[in-house]
């Protein structure tokens, strides 16, 4: 299980909000990966979701990245603990 913090203001960047006009959430690539790169090596997956996070502005560690990667790559559940923080 993976753990981020995310400002209120910027939830939209890890999750939909159809209030937002915030066009690339995380969750959305990372379903994205999950149906299209199961059984894949997570090697390859890896640099697509960094690619995504940074394009999130979020900060995930290159550990949770793998952790991740390898939960697509088997097909296996993830558990994301998000934290939010400010007004």
């Amino acid at each position: 299980m993976g753990e981020i913090t995310v400002s209120a203001q910027h939830i939209d960047h890890l999750v939909h909000d159809p209030a937002s006009s915030y066009g690339a959430p995380y969750m959305q690539a990372y379903a994205a990966l999950a149906a299209s790169h199961r059984g894949r090596p997570a090697a390859e997956i890896v640099p697509l979701l960094r690619a995504a996070a940074d394009a999130a502005l979020l900060g995930f560690t290159g550990a949770d990245l793998a952790e991740q990667a390898g939960a697509i790559s088997t097909g296996a559940r993830y558990e994301l603990r998000v934290r939010v923080t400010g007004p």
